[in-house]
């Protein structure tokens, strides 16, 4: 019996250094979290595949992560090939990493011109009783944005607070977008075909 195969869409990882985008990764893997102290220093990118039910269908998303590299050297356009979304990451008590935000959105839509672009407000659990970036400047860069931006979401890798949801919404944005393509690759892997009808006599009535 033939498997089904399951479209997968390639998701990255988008932001400063230290906004928490390998934390998100390793959220999304396997659940957990490991504190700045306890964390091994890697370099290299890193993917992972994860299956969401999303409309009676399931889809694969397939996560990018930089795994440090923007540290030692620029992210090369091959991080960026073929993505069906970016999630942009800054962190809710790190302003500096709020306000550069728009140079990693012009590389997302310089490489990656046809993927849906996510914000994501990481380190919720560091917030104090002032946030450090408001809801309104929020939606004051989503405006200058031009709609660019999909959906916005405030997580905390520590908690898990909005890990899980945010990627639900993700997968449920996506299939949304792209149901036409989806549906076809689906009758592709059913065998599907075309049976011609039946002539019909001239004299005939189709009344």
């Amino acid at each position: 019996m033939a498997t089904i195969k399951i479209p997968e869409q390639k998701v990255i990882l988008c932001g400063e250094y230290g906004v928490g985008k390998s934390s998100i990764f390793r959220r999304f893997t396997n659940n957990t979290f490991v504190t700045a102290t306890d964390r091994k220093s890697t370099l290299g990118l890193d993917h992972y595949s994860k299956t969401y039910r999303v409309c009676d269908r399931d889809l694969k998303l397939q996560l990018w992560d930089t795994g440090g590299m923007e540290r030692v050297a620029s992210i090369t356009s091959s991080y960026y090939k073929f993505a069906e979304a970016a999630v942009l990451v800054f962190a809710l008590d790190n302003p500096a990493s709020f306000h550069v935000l728009s140079q990693h959105l012009l590389d997302i839509v310089t490489y990656a011109e046809n993927a849906k672009i996510f914000l994501c407000g990481n380190k919720e659990d560091l917030l104090s009783n002032v946030p450090q970036i408001t809801d309104s400047e929020i939606e004051a860069f989503c405006e200058q944005c031009h709609n660019l931006i999909t959906g916005t979401y405030k997580t905390s890798c520590k908690t898990g607070e909005g890990i899980e949801e945010m990627f639900t919404d993700i997968a449920y944005q996506l299939v949304q977008s792209n149901r036409s393509r989806l549906e076809l690759q689906s009758m592709e892997q059913h065998g599907f075909k075309i049976t011609p009808t039946e002539e019909v006599p001239e004299d005939s009535c189709l009344c």
